[in-house]
């Protein structure tokens, strides 16, 4: 079949799809995928992939994409973070045949993705884009789309759009946020940006970005054109938010665990997804965080769920007015109650209130630096003794190429790494480190030299008994 381009591989192969999970990594697994589709996903992305990893590892190709073969899952695009066009091809040429297109990931910001160099830290590199991305549309048989996230410069991200359709991109997925935009830092996606690639591209656009409701589903298509609209923690928080439901706390929960139970993934996935979808109970049962931390089994995370299921679903969802009666049930009178503030909601007047702060700043504002995190907490929990203060931590000299720390006994004062180079280069030894490519240089050339020496010495027929001839003699010798 020749391969479906633009509109119509959307209206086609994708089903003309408005409601769209995002790629999410550790999050967007084949249960959570099977979830969202039950609640009006119509489209799914697999968590990030890395394509160097995909192509060397039969393990990691087993773990996230072969084993995880389902018809329910389709329509489905499996995201690659790459930085070579030839590796992100081989990738690619692997998960085809499993998945509906092939998605290019241009919009991650997390130092992870600078320290690899992909995402959106690929994003001024133009002439690379392109390479990728028509290479990607040439060597493949399904479509190629791209997720990118904006500049602050309207004009710079429609040609930067354009750019990538002209390369071969099939559809291209708009994160309202620049790459600074993340954390606490996030603020408010620009839907101005979104709505200006729409008008300039002639390929399907999807919004990512502000999506907490169906309601801002609904008015994000009115407002920017797009054809579809992206969530990523506004469905981690609520599966049936393209259903426009919120409900009960317990219902979404069950139903995940049960599918967990036919298509089981990671506990620490189950884990995260519970602590999302708690948020609001666990502020009122805190003791239930601890234990839900602490678990090991799939079966000990279904049954911490101590709270009353009236309660509960009160505390998730809906919080009394401020002229609501004390004291009734929190699902009595259920009209009276108001919208809790979603989790995710961004930093009123990040912007607004003289640009964006640094991170140092809002954790003053939140109590100060000497305050522990509560991942540190939990360390300290179970070690007392350990301390985090960075003066008392011991020196430790810094090897002369990399900066890791070197080998104290190094012959070149350097790191086991940096030394297993230099030492492999130079065939010397390194004691220090126990690599020893001199001494055994040394042993195989004198075997190799034993192994050559000419056995002229020998009488005739002496080598073997019987009177074997001497070159059958040296052959068997």
């Amino acid at each position: 079949m020749p391969k479906l381009q633009g509109f119509e591989f959307w209206s086609r192969t994708l089903g003309g799809a408005r409601h769209v999970v995002a790629p999410m990594v550790d999050q967007s697994e084949l249960a959570w995928r099977l979830l969202s589709r039950r609640h009006g996903a119509q489209l799914c992305y697999t968590p990030m992939l890395h394509a160097q990893v995909f192509v060397r590892d039969a393990n990691y190709r087993k773990e996230n994409l072969y084993c995880e073969v389902c018809p329910e899952d389709r329509p489905l695009i499996v995201q690659f973070c790459a930085n070579d066009p030839e590796v992100f091809v081989q990738a690619a040429l692997l998960a085809q045949d499993y998945c509906d297109a092939i998605d290019l990931n241009l919009g991650c910001p997390q130092m992870i993705a600078k320290r690899g160099h992909y995402g959106a830290f690929l994003q001024e590199e133009w002439d690379l884009l392109q390479r990728m991305i028509l290479l990607a549309h040439e060597k493949l048989s399904v479509p190629v789309t791209c997720k990118i996230r904006v500049f602050p410069e309207i004009d710079k991200t429609v040609k930067y759009a354009q750019m990538l359709e002209k390369a071969g991109c099939q559809l291209l997925t708009v994160h309202g946020r620049t790459k600074e935009q993340k954390g606490p830092l996030s603020g408010t996606a620009s839907w101005e940006h979104i709505k200006a690639v729409r008008k300039a591209v002639a390929i399907p656009v999807f919004a990512n970005g502000n999506i907490q409701c169906l309601r801002d589903v609904e008015r994000c298509i009115q407002d920017t054109g797009v054809q579809g609209v992206m969530s990523a923690e506004g469905n981690l928080h609520n599966p049936a938010l393209f259903e426009g439901r919120s409900p009960a706390v317990w219902e979404l929960a069950e139903e995940y665990l049960d599918i967990v139970r036919q298509h089981p993934c990671p506990l620490s996935y189950v884990r995260a997804h519970l602590f999302k979808l708690w948020h609001h109970a666990l502020q009122v049962h805190q003791q239930l965080r601890e234990e839900l931390a602490k678990v090991k089994t799939l079966e000990a995370v279904a049954g911490a769920q101590p709270w009353p299921r009236s309660q509960a679903a009160g505390a998730l969802y809906a919080r009394p007015c401020p002229g609501a009666q004390a004291g009734g049930s929190p699902l009595a009178g259920r009209p009276q109650l108001c919208p809790l503030p979603f989790p995710f909601r961004p930093r009123e007047g990040s912007k607004e209130n003289g640009g964006a702060r640094s991170k140092r700043a809002l954790e003053e504002e939140e109590g100060g630096t000497d305050v522990l995190s509560k991942n540190k907490q939990k360390k300290q929990l179970r070690n007392p003794h350990k301390t985090f203060d960075a003066s008392l931590k011991p020196k430790y000299a810094k090897c002369d190429q990399c900066g890791n720390p070197k080998g104290n006994r190094c012959v070149f004062n350097l790191c086991r790494g940096c030394c297993k180079k230099r030492a492999f280069r130079e065939a010397a030894d390194c004691p220090g480190h126990g690599l020893l490519f001199k001494t055994k240089l040394e042993k195989s050339l004198a075997w190799k030299g034993a192994q050559s020496r000419p056995q002229e010495s020998q009488p005739a027929g002496s080598g073997e008994p019987g009177g074997l001839p001497e070159v059958v003699g040296s052959a068997l010798a």
